[in-house]
C-alpha cells in the first residue's frame, strides 16, 4: 500500500508531504495517524531544524475523508485527542517552525492544518475554504480560534458562516498567506525560507516561536511579562554574538540596498 505521509530530511529541513492524492488528501484515520507520527519524528530529530508540510499535487488537504465520517466517523479526531492520532495536537506543540507549502485546496480540516502552521507561502493554485457549516458539523482543529486571529473577526464569520472560497490573491491581501508563488516555485521558494531560517541560533528561533505562540493566547500585560521573564534569564553568549556580527551585518546590508 502507498505511504499516505511523505518525509524527507536535507540541509536540517524536514518536507512532510500528505500523499493520498486520488482523494485530494483527505483525512482518513491512516492519513491523522501517520501524518501525526511524521510531525512528532521531526520534532524528535536533533537534524531537523525546520519542517516544511505541503501535499501532493492536485490539493492541499481536502479536510476529513467524507466517507469515512458518514460511516464509522472514526476520523472525527480533534486538537483534545490523542497525540499520536491527532496532527493538529502535534503541530499546536511544535517547538520548530512549520511552513505550509500551500499547493492547492486546503479546506475545512485541511484548512485548519494550514492554520496551524507558523506562516504559508502559497502557490498560485491554493484556494482556502471553511464547509464545516455546510457539512453539518462543528470545528476541532482550532477553525474559530486561529482564523479570525489571522484575517480578523469579521472575515472569519463570513468564511465560516457562508463556506464561500477565497483564492490566493485574496488569502494574500487577508494576510491569511505571506507570499503568493507560481506554482513550480512553491517547494523552492519554501526551502529557501526554511534554509534562512535553519541559519539562525535554534535556541533564539524556537525561543521566538515560542513567546509569539505564548504570547498570542494572553493580555498584552501579559504577553510582555511572559516576554521579560524570558528575556531575563535567557542565557546570552559574547563570543557567539561576535562571531556572528559580521555575518549579519553583511546580510542586513544585502538586503537593504
Amino acid at each position: 500500500m502507498d505511504e499516505t505521509v511523505l518525509s524527507e530530511t536535507a540541509d536540517r529541513v524536514c518536507t512532510v508531504m500528505l500523499n493520498r492524492p486520488d482523494a485530494r488528501n483527505a483525512m482518513n484515520s491512516e492519513l491523522q495517524r501517520t501524518l501525526a507520527i511524521a510531525l512528532g519524528g521531526a520534532e524528535a530529530d536533533e537534524g531537523v531544524d525546520v519542517v516544511i508540510l505541503t501535499g501532493a499535487d492536485p490539493a492541499f488537504c481536502a479536510g476529513l475523508d467524507l466517507r469515512e465520517l458518514g460511516t464509522t466517523a472514526a476520523n472525527l479526531v480533534g486538537g483534545r485527542d490523542d497525540e499520536h492520532r491527532s496532527p493538529f495536537t502535534v503541530l499546536w506543540t511544535m517547538t520548530k517552525p512549520v511552513i505550509g507549502a500551500i499547493n492547492g485546496p486546503a479546506v475545512t480540516g485541511g484548512f485548519e492544518l494550514a492554520l496551524g502552521c507558523d506562516f504559508l507561502i502559497a502557490s498560485e493554485r491554493a484556494t482556502f475554504g471553511d464547509t464545516h457549516a455546510r457539512l453539518g458539523v462543528t470545528p476541532g482543529g482550532g477553525m474559530s480560534v486561529f482564523l479570525p486571529q489571522t484575517v480578523g473577526l469579521r472575515k472569519a464569520k463570513e468564511m465560516s458562516l457562508t463556506g464561500n472560497f477565497i483564492d490566493a490573491r485574496e488569502a494574500l491581501e487577508f494576510r491569511l498567506v505571506n507570499h503568493v508563488v507560481a506554482h513550480e516555485e512553491l517547494l523552492p521558494a519554501a526551502r529557501r525560507l526554511a534554509a534562512d531560517i535553519a541559519g539562525n541560533d535554534q535556541e533564539a528561533v524556537r525561543n521566538l516561536k515560542q513567546l509569539y505562540d505564548r504570547g498570542s493566547k494572553v493580555s498584552v500585560g501579559e504577553a510582555i511579562a511572559l516576554e521579560q521573564d524570558r528575556f531575563r534569564n535567557f542565557r546570552v553568549d559574547p563570543s557567539e554574538i561576535e562571531r556572528r556580527r559580521t555575518a549579519v551585518v553583511e546580510r542586513g546590508r544585502g538586503q537593504t540596498k
